[in-house]
Order: C-alpha cells, then sequence, then structure tokens
C-alpha cells in the first residue's frame, strides 16, 4: 500500500470556532514523506509539524505549536485526512485557528474527494501496536485501551452520570468502513450548562448552532434564554430537557459518540502515521487522546 496526497489545492474560508477570527486556509499536494505541515502564512510561512510533542494546548480542542507559531483546533481536518487515507499534505493558514466551517469533518471530505486522492511512489508506514497498552484519567475516570489488530478500529463511549441523553452512548467504526458517510458529518456538542462558562472564558466566539450540537442538560430560565438568543444571534430558540438546543435534527441518534470517533481519529493522527490497533475509549476527550499518545510512544517507542 502506498502513500497518497491529494490531486490538487482546496481552499477553505471561515472563522475559528473558539477565537471567531476569519481564516483562509489551503491545503495543497506534497511529496511523500513530507507528512501533515502547517504553514502560517501570517507569520511568514513559519512551520508546524505533526508531532505528539508539538501538542500546545488540548483546552477543548487539539492545538500544536512549534516556536511562534501555533495552530488552534486541528483535530476535524487531520481526522479527515486519517479517515481518507491522506498522507501527505501541506496547510496553509492566515490566521491561528482553522475554520470549524459546520463543527464536522464533512467538507473537508467532500472538497478532497472532489479535488482528488492520488497514490504516491512511496510504501505507505504505519504505526503498528506491538502488544496491549492501556492509558487511565484517574480524575475524569476515562480510560483508553488498545490491543494489536491489522487494521484501525475504534470502540468509543460517551458517559455523562446525570445526562440521560449522554449516559451511555456509543459508536463503531474500522477503517474498512466508508468514513465519508459514516463519522465525517457528525458535529461537535457540547452541554448547554457549559456554554456561558465558555462564553466568559473568551471561547467559542465563533460557535452557533450551525456547527455545534448543544445538549440540553438544564432548563434555562428566560433571562438565560435571552442571553443564548442574542450569543447565537437567533430570535428564538427552543429548549427541552434531555434534547438539543433548538431541536436541531440528527445526522444518526448516536452522532455524539460519532463525532468522538471522529476527534480520536484526528488526535491519532499525532503518531504522524496511520494507527493499526483496536482503540476502545471510555470517555475520550483532547486532553486524555493526546497523553494516551505521549504515553503509547514511551511505552513503544518502536512504533514511530
Amino acid at each position: 500500500m502506498n502513500q497518497h496526497t491529494i490531486k490538487s489545492a482546496c481552499i477553505f474560508k471561515g472563522k475559528g470556532l473558539h477565537g471567531g477570527l476569519p481564516v483562509t486556509m489551503t491545503v495543497e499536494p506534497a511529496a511523500p514523506g513530507t507528512g501533515i505541515v502547517f504553514y502560517r502564512t501570517d507569520l511568514g510561512g513559519a512551520e508546524v509539524r505533526l508531532c505528539p510533542s508539538s501538542v500546545a494546548s488540548t483546552d477543548r480542542s487539539t492545538a500544536l505549536a512549534e516556536g511562534e507559531a501555533k495552530v488552534v483546533t486541528v483535530e476535524h481536518l487531520l481526522s479527515a485526512f486519517s479517515g481518507l487515507g491522506i498522507d501527505n499534505a501541506a496547510v496553509r493558514l492566515d490566521a491561528p485557528e482553522l475554520p470549524i466551517l459546520d463543527g464536522s469533518a464533512y467538507l473537508y471530505v467532500k472538497a478532497f474527494l472532489e479535488a482528488g486522492i492520488v497514490g504516491q511512489d512511496a510504501p505507505r508506514r504505519f504505526a503498528v501496536l506491538p502488544g496491549p497498552f492501556e492509558y487511565r484519567d484517574e480524575a475524569s475516570g476515562s480510560v483508553i485501551r488498545m490491543t494489536p489488530c491489522d487494521r484501525f478500529e475504534a470502540e468509543v463511549t460517551v458517559h455523562y452520570d446525570n445526562i440521560a441523553l449522554l449516559q451511555e452512548m456509543k459508536a463503531e467504526f474500522a477503517s474498512t468502513d466508508d468514513y465519508a458517510s459514516q463519522i465525517a458529518p457528525c458535529r461537535t456538542f457540547c452541554l448547554l450548562s457549559e456554554v456561558e462558562f465558555l462564553m466568559q472564558r473568551g471561547l467559542i466566539r465563533g460557535g452557533d448552532l450551525g456547527n455545534a450540537l448543544v445538549v440540553v442538560d438544564c432548563m434555562p430560565d428566560a433571562q438565560r434564554l435571552a442571553r443564548l438568543q442574542e450569543f447565537f444571534g437567533i430570535p428564538t430558540l427552543q429548549a427541552s430537557q434531555n434534547g438539543y438546543l433548538d431541536n436541531v435534527k440528527l445526522h444518526f441518534t448516536n452522532e455524539c459518540a460519532r463525532h468522538k470517533i471522529l476527534d480520536l481519529m484526528g488526535d491519532l493522527m499525532l503518531l504522524s502515521r496511520p494507527l493499526k490497533a483496536r482503540v476502545e475509549a471510555f470517555k475520550p476527550g483532547h486532553r486524555v487522546n493526546a497523553a494516551a499518545v505521549t504515553a503509547l510512544v514511551r511505552q513503544y517507542p518502536q512504533m514511530l
């Protein structure tokens, strides 16, 4: 099996989820062995390469940094590369944060498939798990287990004790499944109880109900609902307990769990090569995913 890149450049314009800044990002073909490289064109083309040590932050997204250059919310794009088997690409952007688009990987996937994905004259290099691995985060109760497998498989469990909708939501994916239709369209999500906290911290400035699912875990009073309407720029909002704000139509009944697979696949790209392993993740998140990758490489340095 050989390496792959895209056939022609793809341009994306939008705003960052957390910073809300406008950004233009161009994804270009790259030579075999290049891997995924980010370039901050507003910083003179400063490079940020993909590796476990480049992780700068995992606060509600995955951010990478090299020197003064930083790229934020990379996980959806990286997941698209992973799901489509794209090994090499140059990503050029003129702002710190990637565009959130519709909150999923769908628009990335659509553009790459339309541009075409081409094989290259170099063998694909895999990160092959040689033995069992487990990472536990005692603070959150999150667990990531991996076992050897001849392909990539993932099983994710989303678990929130007091939220019926997310009490035990599961999803599965294997590299032989159709990522473009089964995982890519699944949008990011947060809890309604978190929204104002995130607003106060200066996050989700680019968030709206078109790029995120908001789970109603607590019923807002009229004053709070008015603040949310103003923030999202919507004249009226509907909220029903254990539902989704504004009764957003889901792509899948377990869309939140599928999005966690999307994020997990993106964060596992920190290995800089496709993983061959079965991954079982209980309550995964960016911080836990990145910590698991670091621990994995420490336990099995021969994988890289």
